[in-house]
């Protein structure tokens, strides 16, 4: 009796871990950056903010290709804000090598990413792509 309720316990809490998923976290895949690659970034919960990682590289063709950025932190200080957006987050566009201000919004499938730095801002819309 103890090892059912034991596992009904264990179970549930497992059911609303994943509930309380935020509907953010993910594999997005982002537009070509100015030299035609582009990537896929997981975004995750890091503590009580959502991150992003560059799992991997593509280029303009589409090949999966080696680059020392796979594994580097791109997005991180996000915060979930409701409705499908977040803010007060930092982003790190590779291809130029600068850090912006960052914020997102989700709808659907589609993460629309922008961020400014100085008073330039740059955006993109990442597919889902898992």
């Amino acid at each position: 009796m103890k090892r059912a309720i034991s596992i009904a316990l264990i179970a549930a809490a497992g059911l609303a871990a994943l509930v309380s998923a935020d509907p953010v976290l993910g594999t997005y895949q982002t537009q070509p950056g100015d030299a035609g690659n582009y990537a896929h970034v997981q975004i995750y919960q890091c503590e009580a903010d959502i991150c992003g990682v560059i799992r991997k590289a593509f280029d303009a063709s589409g090949q999966s290709i080696a680059s020392d950025t796979i594994g580097k932190r791109m997005i991180w200080g996000m915060k979930a804000q409701g409705g499908g957006k977040y803010g007060k987050g930092k982003i790190w566009a590779p291809d130029r090598d600068k850090v912006y201000s960052s914020k997102m919004e989700l709808s659907g499938s589609t993460l629309e990413v922008s961020g400014c730095v100085l008073g330039i801002c740059r955006g993109q819309s990442w597919k889902r792509v898992n």
